[in-house]
């Protein structure tokens, strides 16, 4: 029995080059798709970016340590949550066209051996963060709060898009205190203890982070919104209607200021500003072309936000320049 491709993987390497043995492995972690690992890593690079940016901290051996530890830790995290994501949604799974043939919805990996590749992925993660320093680890450890009650959002809210918002932008927070992200206050070191490095760019550049995923995951609910309806799943799509181009409008629009305050906040040079531009631009191209009838075109507005997350990484760098 081989697997069959995915019907929103697209031509990818998984597909055509791995084992057939390990292909339902590698679908089940979401390796067919990497835009999943992109949404997820970005963050954590500008929030390690942003840091560096505010405290004119030199690279060094730690710093180049963070950005690879943040890629391997993004693959790995990203598969162990979208496997816990197919555990918890297999029966619904199997009655969206769409995600009907993920791995553990059509059998070919039993719920034992997912829970098995959960832990694997996660102990090595967790090897990862014992890396980072004490803010960037609690932090870390506080976010499996939001990674395991995701799944359940999309039953009890119009609006899991917003918890998604909230987890896939935690490594803004975990990037820009594992870089020494801090708040000089005297004043508040007794409140907050170890999680100053928190306030406040790394904070304004997380709340961005959130409107931005919001933006981009109610583009992306477009292609299930039918199904969605039939088996009683809820999505921001589904909420806003009609109104969906001028929502994610305004998430977006919400996703720039934030940005520009956490740059602002972080003291960046005015190169930071120039090339936010270009990412608004972006941004305000996605919702110039949104159609919410033609899935296809949602898929590929979702999938360009790499892109929109990489300008703002760039705007980031080139404001501790000029």
């Amino acid at each position: 029995m081989t697997s069959a491709p995915l019907p929103d993987a697209g031509r990818n390497w998984v597909d055509r080059h791995a084992p057939e043995r390990l292909k339902p492995w590698l679908k089940l972690g979401r390796f067919d798709r990497p835009i999943g690992i992109w949404l997820l890593l970005l963050p954590g690079w500008q929030g390690i970016a942003l840091a560096l940016a505010h405290y004119r901290v030199t690279l060094g051996a730690y710093e180049a340590w963070l950005f690879a530890g943040f890629a391997i830790g993004a693959c790995l995290m990203r598969a162990a949550g979208c496997a816990f994501n197919d555990i918890v949604d297999r029966d619904i799974d199997r009655q969206v066209a769409r995600t009907a043939g993920r791995p553990v919805a059509s059998g070919r990996i039993s719920v034992k051996g997912a829970w098995g590749f959960v832990a694997g992925c996660s102990l090595v993660a967790s090897a990862i963060l014992l890396t980072l320093n004490l803010t960037a680890i609690l932090l870390g450890v506080g976010s499996l709060a939001l990674v395991a009650a995701y799944p359940f959002m999309k039953r009890i809210t119009w609006w899991p898009q917003v918890w998604l918002g909230l987890t896939f932008n935690w490594g803004a927070l975990m990037g820009y205190a594992a870089a020494g992200g801090f708040a000089s206050s005297a004043v508040l070191a007794p409140v907050l203890g170890p999680f100053l490095p928190l306030v406040w760019a790394g904070l304004w550049l997380w709340l961005g982070g959130v409107f931005w995923t919001l933006g981009y995951d109610t583009i992306y609910a477009l292609q299930d919104i039918e199904d969605d309806a039939m088996v009683g799943v809820k999505s921001s799509a589904r909420r806003l209607g009609g109104r969906v181009k001028v929502g994610v409008g305004v998430f977006y629009a919400l996703a720039v200021a934030f940005a520009a305050v956490a740059g602002w906040s972080a003291d960046l040079g005015a190169g930071f500003f120039g090339v936010l531009i270009a990412y608004a631009a972006h941004l305000a191209w996605q919702v110039w072309s949104l159609r919410a009838d033609d899935p296809a075109l949602a898929l590929r507005l979702f999938k360009s936000n790499r892109e929109a997350g990489l300008i703002l990484l760039a705007a980031i760098g080139l404001g501790a320049l000029v």
